[in-house]
């Protein structure tokens, strides 16, 4: 039982990195009908930025106060990873939105390998390290017959508290402000949204630049939580984070974190209960079994063709 609930919490911490990721790809998608393959790079861009700026403001300016410079490297890996997001966006798919559905596609592809080679080149091909710095946890259970505890620590439930607040957040933009309001209007119909005022390009540019920032956060808690970052994890949680909104219905912001969550408690037990080399495999599995029966995914909206 120790064991269970142990893999069930690492499972939902691995989940809510994925799931933050996967919001990026579901926004963009529901907006213009487009896969951002580039969007899992930057998500590996924030984590290098993260990285950078931690080890300035504690070796190179002396902060000591990790609090503060925890709040610091957010604050700037959000906004460069943010600018990242609009230059992609601005760059490589604005041009192509009114062209054949394969040409943003190979574009966004194109992207990642830029992404991938240019910080390859610029920062190595060697792993970058970090030491922990959030340690400590809670015990939650004690197993006397087993000899197995149940810790949570301190850096999973920072993960969750802010992963819960984040969707709770993006929730509330969507559904109750004027931005959200804009953006499920060209969700519907961008020419439609045009013609009654909504600045559909800034509508769009302003999703990409949001997904950014959330990848960001994942990208500074996947390196807190991790400790060791190299320029390929994009390539690899970009594809698992796609995946994730696939299954939860590509489109729903909800969805994207239940599919997120899904994925990691299945990478996560499928490696603690069987093979650790065959996780991506059984992934990859439950996807096509649930895409068989609901293609739409787990929250997703069947499309209505209009007559």
């Amino acid at each position: 039982m120790e064991y269970f609930v142990q893999q069930l919490i690492n499972g939902l911490t691995l989940g809510s990195i994925y799931g933050l990721i996967a919001i990026g790809y579901t926004m963009v998608y529901g907006i213009i009908g487009m896969i951002n393959f580039a969007h899992g790079d930057v998500f590996m861009i924030g984590a290098f930025i993260a990285l950078a700026m931690f080890l300035i403001l504690t070796t190179v300016l002396g902060f000591a106060f990790l609090p503060v410079v925890l709040l610091i490297v957010l604050i700037v890996a959000m906004i460069f990873t943010s600018a990242w997001g609009w230059t992609v966006e601005r760059l490589a798919y604005r041009p192509l939105r009114g062209s054949f559905r394969l040409a943003p596609l190979i574009t966004a592809i194109g992207m990642s390998i830029v992404l991938q080679n240019f910080v390859q080149i610029t920062q190595g091909a060697r792993v970058k390290p970090l030491p922990p710095q959030i340690q400590g946890g809670i015990t939650l259970m004690e197993g006397s017959a087993t000899g197995i505890s149940v810790q949570l620590s301190y850096m999973q439930i920072i993960i969750i508290l802010t992963t819960i607040a984040l969707m709770a957040g993006f929730t509330l933009l969507i559904t109750r402000t004027p931005l959200g309001r804009a953006q499920r209007a060209c969700e519907q119909d961008r020419r439609m949204a045009a013609l009654l005022g909504i600045n559909v390009d800034r509508t769009i540019s302003l999703t990409f630049v949001m997904g950014a920032a959330l990848a960001a956060v994942a990208g500074l808690m996947f390196v807190l939580l991790y400790g060791v970052i190299d320029f390929y994890i994009g390539f690899l949680a970009g594809v698992k984070a796609f995946t994730a909104a696939v299954l939860g219905g590509i489109g729903s912001l909800p969805g994207a974190m239940l599919g997120g969550l899904l994925i990691g408690l299945i990478e996560v037990f499928w490696s603690g209960y069987f093979s650790v080399e065959y996780k991506d495999v059984a992934a990859f599995s439950i996807l096509a079994i649930v895409l068989i029966f609901l293609p739409s995914g787990l929250l997703g909206q069947p499309e209505v063709e209009k007559v």
